[in-house]
């Protein structure tokens, strides 16, 4: 099993939830976050005063997927994420060394399905 951690801008998430559900992805995490990268920040307007806006919104998706899964959901977010600007996010894989549904004691794969 693998975790996959994906950091996306919030505009495409529409289009990488129904790309992650036609791979068979019923369940997943979304944390809404900020960050700082070679994307940089963008200039705000408040109350007349411009400032700069250090950290750009984002969205951090988790998923736990078979090894199976792991290279269609890498080719469904390449896909429908890049926009092909800078600041369209990253994908990360770490290994699961375990998974275990609380409410069944299920182990495995078949905890995360």
């Amino acid at each position: 099993m693998k975790k996959i951690e994906t950091i996306i801008r919030p505009s495409v998430f529409a289009d990488v939830r129904q790309a992650l559900a036609l791979e068979g992805i019923d369940g997943l995490t979304v944390t809404e976050i900020a960050g700082i990268g070679k994307q940089e920040g963008r200039v705000g307007l408040f109350r007349g005063n411009a400032y700069r806006m250090e950290f750009s919104p984002k969205l951090k998706l988790e998923m736990v997927v078979s090894d199976e899964k792991v290279e269609d959901i890498i080719q469904a977010l390449l896909d429908y994420a890049s926009t092909g600007e800078v600041g369209d996010g990253k994908i990360f894989i770490l290994p699961v060394e375990e998974a275990i549904r609380i409410r069944t004691k299920e182990r495995g794969t078949v905890a995360i399905g």
